[in-house]
């Protein structure tokens, strides 16, 4: 749900006593006619299982659609026949393979990424367009010639896997680096010698959730990893009692040493951080996806590393964001919901925080130590603005931004005032700038070529009234030509609202082949995401989760009471966390959307946590192991709600079969209970992509055949014309 460092869980529920066998199962016998073009849903076995939790008897009876597909040929053969019946209709829509080709042409330009410099060497990604997967690029010197290190695109034959999470040692000498095998969230863990491009023989496995923490000497790393899963449970086994471990180049894993653990407590995951001199390892500790954290650290002076403890919890966040000698910067919310800059004395642990930029309205989203000035970013209006400081926390002045939008990178060190960072808009993609933060220029590293014009669509801001009278944000995204006349178009409204994160501006090719054929893209900012703070986010999670959905349906209304939507022209989407928001909306208000994309969503809410990285997510949703919780996520959850006897729109939800993020089980079972409920006449299928995971590491070819069906799947329902050639 979250970058994955911040996908940290809390515990597995037992099993809820079951009070009638599940031992066989009770075929349905019934065949179920879609109606639109004739479909036939596969069978799917009803299990006769009813578990008791704190009184309520609760049926589930597509159980056996958890197994995992590779070791069940009943799982394996229902997903083919899912998948074969979804390939049929979609292949059928007009105008897919136009959506397909516009796709294809708007992905076809370079895009880089934010540069890190290392040892006089800058390293970063560079694709020239439709390249499945990019690869990674060096440079001697800021205007050295262009060398590849890395090519992903050959370590697969379909293009699944990825070049994940990547380091270069602090002088520039090694490059460790993560692959990602078909989406899934495991890692291997290998080194380059920069120097000659050879790759080395290591090889550290089973890493997850992992930051790669060079020392100062560049002799080795510090990595975070869990205990091998067992047979058959690679893609399903919840993840308890990580470790963080240090792995010195060029030896095999097995010598690796033991840094930090916490047996005794395995809710806890650990990250490290090593200052930018190469002083000071910093441990995060924490247990769910709350960024509360206990924090210990340990000089790194060549002797045993012993961490210490620096701040007790997990209670508050502290994040590290640069060092000056013993000096710790921090952002924390300790006493600071909106965020505040503190500084910790790494050698002195019980010293206390010394206030350095206090809190303000704005919500302080991050920082970097820079030369010798600090860059923090505000998050305002969901967008970001950046402020150079000196370290005392005296402004210096404003990160001059290209326009209003995106900025993300900002990486560097102390002593050296150069840094990037990508600045992206709604309908503008990533460029790279180089900011000097001693005479606060910028310029240009990197700029694409785009395949359109900006100027041809309108961005439109505003607030709507949700249920209780909150004034929720949202954005709307459309021709020009629109936006100048009242005009309703077929809509898809996007929403999160979720786990403190924030929708912020980004370009998106597929949303521009959308655009483009006249749709509008509405983006709601829901509570429960980060975009105003703490109470925002508390405001739309646990006992508040209802008033996502509110917020959500309440942006539907206002967009067809305003005028931007026909009465039969609106589409929802959501992934992840958005897509149980699809689900559950779905549910309560189903007269309100003509179709609807759940993507990769938590879709039972009483199971969610006994899976991979599901027992974080009881921080924001709560835990369906406790009374107070339960009546609440039985209440919303997706699979257990749906409704027969109402008009359901067109659904296509969509899953891959190696997310072991939200593991592909929760879609499953909702498809088939949708097809089974007597929900109307229109489609509701399942897509499920092969060697594909949550999101990160999809090959583009992958990604553009996923949203080319999707939307042309949304186009047909919402009255979208799409043509070859956009006007």
């Amino acid at each position: 749900m979250r970058a994955a460092a911040l996908i940290l869980l809390p515990l597995v529920l037992a099993a809820a006593p079951a009070v009638a066998a599940p031992a066989g199962a009770t075929p349905d016998d019934a065949i179920i006619d879609a109606g639109d073009g004739g479909l036939r849903y596969p069978v799917a076995r009803r299990l006769n299982l009813i578990e008791d939790h704190f009184g309520v008897k609760v049926a589930d009876p597509y159980r056996w659609l958890e197994n995992d597909l590779r070791a069940d040929p009943a799982v394996r053969d229902w997903v083919g026949q899912e998948n074969s019946l979804t390939r049929r209709y979609i292949d059928g829509l007009p105008g897919r393979e136009a959506l397909k080709g516009r796709m294809q042409a708007l992905f076809s330009h370079g895009r880089y990424t934010v540069p890190r410099k290392a040892g006089g060497r800058y390293f970063y990604g560079y694709n020239k367009g439709l390249q499945n997967q990019t690869p990674l690029y060096v440079r001697e010197g800021l205007t050295g010639a262009q060398r590849l290190l890395l090519d992903p695109n050959d370590w697969a034959e379909d293009g699944a896997d990825a070049l994940a999470e990547w380091a270069p040692s602090p002088d520039g000498r090694y490059l460790a680096y993560a692959v990602q095998e078909a989406g899934s969230d495991w890692r291997t863990l290998k080194l380059i010698d920069v120097d000659n491009g050879k790759k080395l023989d290591d090889a550290v496995e089973w890493v997850k959730f992992s930051q790669i923490a060079w020392d100062g000497r560049g002799e080795g790393f510090f990595y975070s990893r869990f205990a091998a899963p067992q047979d058959g449970e690679t893609f399903r086994s919840a993840n308890a009692d990580q470790q963080l471990f240090y792995h010195r180049v060029g030896t095999d894993q097995a010598q690796d040493r033991l840094i930090y653990a916490t047996p005794d407590r395995p809710a806890l995951s650990h990250q490290a951080q090593v200052t930018a001199d190469g002083r000071w390892l910093v441990i995060n500790s924490f247990q769910g996806i709350d960024p509360r954290r206990e924090v210990h650290v340990a000089e790194l002076n060549g002797d045993a590393v012993k961490p210490r403890l620096l701040v007790k919890g997990p209670a508050n966040d502290w994040r590290l964001i640069g060092s000056k000698g013993s000096t710790l910067y921090f952002i924390t919310d300790n006493r600071a919901p909106h965020m505040r800059v503190v500084t910790l004395d790494a050698a002195r642990p019980g010293k206390g925080a010394k206030p350095v930029v206090a809190e303000r309205p704005e919500t302080l989203a991050g920082g970097s130590l820079i030369g010798n000035r600090m860059i923090l970013a505000y998050m305002s209006e969901a967008q970001t603005v950046a402020e150079l400081t000196e370290l005392d926390g005296r402004k210096v002045g404003d990160v001059p931004l290209p326009g209003v939008g995106t900025a993300a990178g900002f990486g560097g060190r102390e002593g050296d005032p150069e840094t990037f960072f990508s600045f992206s808009g709604f309908v503008t993609p990533s460029s790279i700038y180089r900011f000097d933060t001693a005479t606060q220029q910028y310029q240009i590293f990197a700029q694409p070529d785009l395949p359109f014009d900006p100027n041809d669509f309108g961005i439109e801001q505003r607030l709507y009234p949700s249920k209780d009278g909150t004034m929720i944000p949202i954005t709307i995204l459309r021709k020009k030509v629109l936006a100048d006349r009242a005009v309703a178009a077929p809509t898809i409204l996007y929403g999160y609202g979720g786990f403190n994160i924030s929708l912020t501006p980004g370009y998106s090719a597929v949303r521009m082949a959308w655009l483009e054929q006249g749709g509008a893209y509405a983006i709601a900012n829901l509570r429960g995401g980060g975009e105003y703070g703490k109470a925002w986010h508390d405001a739309g999670r646990g006992a508040n989760k209802q008033n996502v959905f509110d917020d959500f349906i309440a942006a539907g209304e206002w967009l067809k009471a305003n005028g931007y939507t026909p009465p039969g022209g609106l589409a929802i989407e959501g992934r992840s966390n958005g897509g149980l928001l699809v689900g559950a909306v779905v549910n309560q208000r189903p007269d309100l959307f003509a179709a609807a994309l759940p993507a990769v969503g938590v879709m039972d809410m009483l199971r969610f946590d006994r899976f991979t990285a599901g027992r974080y997510w009881v921080d924001d949703y709560g835990s369906p192991d406790k009374a107070a919780d339960f009546p609440l996520l039985y209440g919303y959850s997706p699979y257990h709600n749906i409704l027969p006897g109402k008009d359901y729109p067109a659904i296509l939800v969509t899953t891959a079969d190696t997310d072991d993020r939200v593991v592909p089980a929760h879609s499953f079972k909702y498809a088939a209970a949708l097809q089974a409920a007597d929900i109307g006449d229109r489609p509701h299928l399942i897509r499920i992509e092969t060697r594909a995971g949550h999101g990160a590491g999809k090959p583009v070819d992958k990604l553009i055949d996923e949203y080319a069906d999707s939307y042309a799947f949304l186009a047909h329902f919402t009255g979208l014309t799409i043509s070859a050639k956009p006007q």
